[in-house]
């Protein structure tokens, strides 16, 4: 079964999309959109990282004695002044000429204004009680446990327990600190995701699943099962399980490590149910936020911009097991996707509301509202009404044009970019995420040697001139997969496709048989030439890509294998084996960069004309939708929602100052009740309503919603 279908197994993992490759003889393209403004003469090698000493110092001849102390001396003042004079000018300075008017500033443009600060325990300092530092610094982190600080690409940690706010790190020195605005047409998005944490998958963190197989009554497939056969394992902690999961799967060093690598973003999957939850479902509610508000903590403290991902919806927007629930589709699809759709605009709503704030605006300036619809059984023009009102819903709160808010990020949802050329124009600030994966298809078995510039001739095109004709277009998600060999990478117990496992695939296999995946998981026995190739398919991918998210930052071990399973996905693991770069600045040029994309308009970043849709564009995309799948109801036939539910939930702020008493909500005329059930209505199970009966009443008609235009503008962070 494909991931087109409009049922998925429930044990399916991830439909992620498989673009057209180009003939390899066809034009290599890179998605180079301006020159290269990091200063280099040429790209680093890839084998280490970008290291200015050992250029400077190669080719040098003998010199007598004294001329090689002298020189050694002056060598060392210069080091000590370049370390020095930046940090002070940097991060001393701008923090001791704000900490005295605002302790807790907002950290807006560039003052102060965000540090480590918050999230239930994310200010952790150096023991010397030192608030910055960079190279070499040994940091002790919350649980009492150290580690040495060894970002050798001049990145600056800051975590000042009198200004929580402070937001003068930066990851790199090529990298803005998180206090200066991010330009979308000069900066580049380095990125990795944490998949796999908040919203636990089974290839990512296989031993939270596998003592849960093998049941006569229950098997872990996705979280819904998990957390179910958890709850029943009270010998063994419940779902309590999950919280030390979140505890001990990413901590603050991997942030640091993240920083070290040579990576500026992370983009921070996250389950609707760290907020809120209906009766009758399993999942463990509000905990995972703790943990939403310690990595928002790491990564002001390392300079880290983060792009929250809301990667689960109620009733599923895809039917893969990362969606909450593996199965059916029951999001703007059948009897209850109206109203799933309705409750799904509360938890965005909520979301946005806590990270336009200034305290967090400067560190989450990237809102991706829904992970992977699969638009093929929802269709481009509900997703597009849908779409719609939700711009005018967040962007009520927000406000509009640049500054004003996060930018909101849409799924193209496995269809073609170019398919979004022209899709919801005059809209502000959505950007396009793409997640191309090589392995979803066909698999390919020629020798890995032969397939380096795949991703020049699949992708840099597409990239190009979405870029040009959308706008801001990230690839929220990639790996290194050249074919979809790794433990449960499909899903639990789902076979492959190399092999002819999967399913009932008929497709293009490895002919490797059976046991064809074996070596692809043994990474313990890669050669180094294997590596090399994998290393230049990965800058291959970041050229060609431009702004990128790896898929994913870690996978667990699993019980069952002792290793890791899954290798190809493991950002960290390839840093350590030597097959991921150690410095994705080489990546620059690797595709030639023979047609670059185009500048972005000032509509396209927040100028003018943000915001405006023309009457045609509202007429296009009505909401409710005129017809939900797969019956052709309408919506005001379908049950729904109505908003009279209290109170809000809003989210905690940190716990960092007895002096801030902001309370997670940046807009103070933002009162509408949430959507909740109509009193006295029957419904169908929201997560396996795809084909039952209509009901004869808690329909649309009951309360029809109007659309909500923002206005242009913004309102103060609430006291």
């Amino acid at each position: 079964m494909t991931y087109e279908s409009a049922t998925p197994a429930p044990s399916v993992n991830m439909g992620y999309r498989a673009e057209e490759q180009q003939s390899a003889d066809g034009p290599r393209e890179s998605a180079v959109l301006l020159a290269d403004k990091e200063g280099r003469a040429s790209a680093p090698s890839p084998q280490s990282g970008f290291d200015d000493q050992s250029i400077r110092h190669s080719g040098r001849k003998k010199r007598p004695m004294m001329l090689i102390v002298g020189l050694g001396l002056l060598i060392a003042v210069i080091v000590i002044v370049a370390v020095i004079v930046p940090v002070y000018f940097k991060v001393i300075k701008p923090h001791s000429s704000s900490s005295d008017s605002s302790s807790g500033s907002s950290g807006s443009g560039t003052s102060g204004g965000g540090g480590s600060g918050g999230g239930g325990g994310g200010g952790s300092q150096a023991p010397t009680g030192a608030i910055t530092g960079g190279y070499g610094s040994l940091i002790t982190t919350e649980d009492g446990t150290s580690f040495t600080y060894m970002n050798t690409f001049g990145g600056i940690w800051v975590s000042d327990p009198n200004d929580p706010y402070n937001d003068n790190a930066q990851a790199q020195s090529w990298s803005k600190p998180l206090n200066q605005s991010w330009d979308w047409n000069v900066d580049k998005v380095r990125g990795v995701n944490l998949g796999g944490w908040l919203v636990p998958e089974p290839f990512i963190a296989p031993s939270l699943f596998e003592p849960y197989q093998n049941s006569s009554t229950l098997n872990a497939t996705d979280e819904w099962t998990l957390s179910e056969a958890m709850a029943l394992d009270t010998a063994n902690g419940g779902l309590s399980q999950l919280e030390t999961h979140y505890k001990t799967f990413i901590t603050e060093e991997d942030f640091a490590r993240i920083a070290s690598a040579g990576l500026n973003w992370v983009r921070l999957p996250i389950p609707f149910w760290a907020i809120s939850k209906f009766d009758g479902e399993p999942f463990l509610e509000g905990v995972a936020w703790t943990y939403a508000l310690k990595a928002f903590a790491w990564a002001r403290k390392y300079g880290i911009r983060v792009n929250l991902d809301l990667h689960t919806m109620p009733g599923s927007q895809n039917g893969y097991n990362h969606s909450g629930k593996g199965g059916q589709v029951n999001w703007l699809y059948g009897v209850m996707g109206y109203a799933n759709g309705q409750r799904s605009l509360d938890y965005m709503r909520v979301f946005v509301e806590f990270i336009t704030q200034p305290e967090f605006a400067n560190v989450v300036p990237h809102f991706g509202v829904v992970n992977e619809p699969l638009v093929k059984t929802i269709g481009l023009d509900v997703m597009g009404s849908f779409y719609l009102h939700m711009h005018d819903v967040l962007r009520n709160i927000t406000g509009l044009g640049a500054g004003h808010g996060p930018y909101l990020s849409i799924h193209d949802g496995f269809e073609p970019l170019s398919d979004y050329a022209n899709f919801l124009p005059g809209n502000d600030r959505l950007a396009l995420d793409s997640h191309p994966y090589m392995c979803f298809t066909d698999q390919d078995p020629s020798p890995i040697s032969t397939q380096l510039q795949k991703p020049c001739d699949s992708w840099a095109d597409s990239f190009n001139t979405s870029w040009s004709s959308f706008g801001v277009t990230t690839a929220g998600e990639w790996s290194l997969a050249v074919n979809d060999c790794g433990y449960w990478v499909n899903g639990v117990g789902a076979g492959t496709r190399w092999e002819g496992t999967f399913y009932s695939w008929t497709g293009t296999t490895g002919n490797e048989g059976i046991h064809g995946c074996d070596s692809w998981n043994d990474w313990q026995s890669w050669n180094d030439t294997l590596k090399a190739d994998f290393q230049q398919i990965a800058l291959a991918s970041m050229d060609a890509l431009q702004n990128w998210f790896f898929w994913t930052w870690k996978i667990g071990n699993s019980t069952v294998l002792g290793t890791v399973g899954a290798p190809f996905w493991s950002y960290s693991l390839g840093l350590e084996q030597g097959w991921m770069p150690t410095d994705p600045r080489a990546a620059v040029g690797v595709c030639g960069g023979s047609s670059p994309a185009s500048s972005l308009t000032p509509q396209m970043t927040g100028g003018p004309g943000s915001g405006d849709f023309a009457a045609s564009v509202r007429k296009a995309n009505p909401w409710p939708p005129t017809t939900i799948a797969p019956s052709g109801y309408s919506a005001t036939q379908l049950p729904s929602y109505t908003q009279t539910g209290t109170p809000i939930p809003t989210l905690s702020m940190p716990s960092v100052s007895a002096t801030v008493t902001d309370n997670g909500w940046f807009d103070p005329s933002d009162t509408t009740p949430m959507y909740t059930p109509i009193a006295g209505c029957t419904y169908p199970d929201a997560w396996d309503a795809t084909d039952v009966p209509l009901p004869a009443a808690c329909t649309g008609a009951a309360r029809r919603v109007r659309n909500v235009v923002p206005m242009p503008k913004r309102t103060a962070a609430p006291m």
